[in-house]
This record gives C-alpha cells, sequence and structure tokens, in this order.
C-alpha cells in the first residue's frame, strides 16, 4: 500500500503529526501558553511562524499542541465504535432472530445525523473530552455495526463456516475464528474514516460552544475564538482549518488505500496492468 505515492504522503503527514504532538515541548521555538499583550494579533514573522492570536501567544505552538486533543479524540472514538460496532454486528449478521431487533434500533438511531445526534448528548452530559468521546462514539458506532453485518452475512454461508457448525463447533469460536477474521478488512478501513470523521465533529462541537472546555486547546477552540477577529487578523483562523483539512484529507486517503489493498478485485486489476505493461 505505502508504494503509491497517493498512500505513501497521507501516512507520512499523520506520523509526523503525532511526533511532532509529542515532542512538541523541546523543539517548539516559543511556549504557545506564553501571553504578552503587546504582541497581539501579530501577522506571520519569522520568530512566530503563524502569527499570533488575540492573547500574544504563538499560533504555531497552540495549533501542534492542539492537535493532541483531536487526535485523542478521533483514536479513542474509532477505537470505541470499532468494538462497539464489531461485537453488535457480529451478533446482528450471525443470528437472525437478533437481527431484525438490533438493526431497527440502529435504523432509528442513523436518522437522525451524527453531528445533530451528539450535540443533543453533549448537551445533556455537558461539555468535557469525555463526554464528547461518549456522544462521538454512541453516534458512530451503528455506521460500524451495519457495515460488519453486511460483511457477515455474505461470509457466514460459506463452506468452511458451514462445515464447522456441521462438526459442533460452537457459535462463539465461529465467530471469533472463522468469521471474523474475514470481515476485518472493511472494518479496518471503516475504522479509519470514523477517525477522520470524528476529528471533524469534535472541532465542530467546539467550534458550536458545547464541545472541549475552552481551557483546553483544540482546532475547534481555536477556530471559536478566532471567528471574530477573521476580518482584521485571518491567520488565527486559517492555519487550524487548514490543520484540519489536511488530517481529515489524509485519514481519508489513507483508508481509501486500505480499501484498494484488502480488496482482492482491484489487487487483481494492478496485477493485470502489470502484465500489460511487461508485454509492451
Amino acid at each position: 500500500m505505502l508504494r503509491r505515492k497517493r498512500n505513501l504522503i497521507p501516512f507520512v503527514f499523520l506520523i509526523l503529526l503525532f511526533l511532532s504532538t509529542i515532542t512538541a515541548a523541546w523543539w517548539l521555538p516559543v511556549s504557545p501558553s506564553l501571553m504578552d499583550s503587546s504582541l497581539r494579533l501579530m501577522p506571520l514573522s519569522s520568530e512566530y511562524w503563524f502569527g499570533t492570536d488575540h492573547f500574544g501567544r504563538d499560533i504555531f505552538g497552540q495549533t501542534i499542541i492542539s492537535a493532541r486533543v483531536s487526535l485523542l479524540v478521533g483514536f479513542t472514538v474509532a477505537v470505541l465504535s470499532t468494538v462497539l460496532g464489531t461485537i453488535t454486528g457480529l451478533i446482528a449478521g450471525y443470528y437472525k432472530k437478533l437481527d431484525s431487533i438490533i438493526m431497527r434500533i440502529i435504523d432509528g438511531m442513523l436518522a437522525f445525523p451524527s453531528l445533530l445526534l451528539a450535540l443533543a448528548l453533549v448537551a445533556a452530559l455537558g461539555g468535557s473530552v469525555t463526554n464528547i468521546i461518549i456522544a462521538l462514539t454512541f453516534s458512530f458506532w451503528p455506521v460500524m455495526t451495519r457495515v460488519v453485518r453486511s460483511s457477515v452475512l455474505q461470509v457466514k454461508n460459506i463452506q468452511y463456516v458451514e462445515a464447522a457448525k456441521t462438526s459442533g463447533v460452537k457459535d462463539p469460536v465461529i465467530l471469533s475464528r472463522y468469521i471474523l477474521p474475514n470481515v476485518l478488512s472493511p472494518i479496518i478501513v471503516q475504522g479509519t474514516f470514523i477517525f477522520a470523521r470524528s476529528i471533524l465533529a469534535e472541532a465542530a462541537l467546539s467550534f458550536l460552544g458545547v464541545g472541549v472546555e475552552p481551557s483546553i486547546p483544540t482546532w475547534g477552540n481555536m477556530l471559536q475564538e478566532a471567528q471574530i477577529y477573521i476580518t482584521i487578523a485571518p491567520w488565527f483562523s486559517i492555519f487550524p482549518g487548514i490543520f484540519i483539512v489536511l488530517t481529515v484529507l489524509s485519514l481519508n486517503l489513507l483508508g481509501d488505500g486500505l480499501r484498494d489493498a484488502f480488496d482482492p478485485y482491484a489487487k487483481g486489476k494492478r496485477k493485470k496492468k502489470k502484465r500489460l505493461i511487461k508485454r509492451q
């Protein structure tokens, strides 16, 4: 997968972003929490690469530090949604009696837009990192459930699964040993998409003022603070927005690359192209 530039570039960007957030304290030229009213809303310079905000803080450092919470929320939501969606999807796809009950609940949840559902949950639970994770997990795991269920319905009637049933193998063993390994590829791909959507949703909730506490630096909080200065200090909002776009785009491109890598039909097409090139 990483041999293709379309997949390698977003992968390298995400790795660099992750490493930069961890090591930010050692290499940032200016402390992101340092306030200086005399440097308020300064444009880009050699010392302040992205300019300064309304408190005189370095926007570059704030943008790097803000990635910590955004990546933490996105990764945690992706993992929790994947685990819950995989469990419910396996049960719904394998057991016909439970399928109709589980899927009617899932259909009812999917009737609401995920961001609107998360907004209602955060309004009820309160704004914090933990509550944001809970709300977004509750909003995104139905999507994973439907993906896993559809994959299980295709796999459970294959001969080796039928042979395991007739041999007296118990259902938990069949689900974990014979079915789950063969539905991992769509799970991994969908997990990357949920990762990207969670980062975008967290930024949207924080921008609306119902997300993470304003004292915690996140990309959404930076955009929320910058909106009233967009005409006089556009750099305040441009750079956090660019990082959101690049991160979400990189995750989506990486998800597409994983889908192509796991797709046997796409592999066959690539092999045919290589054979044609060799013949030519």
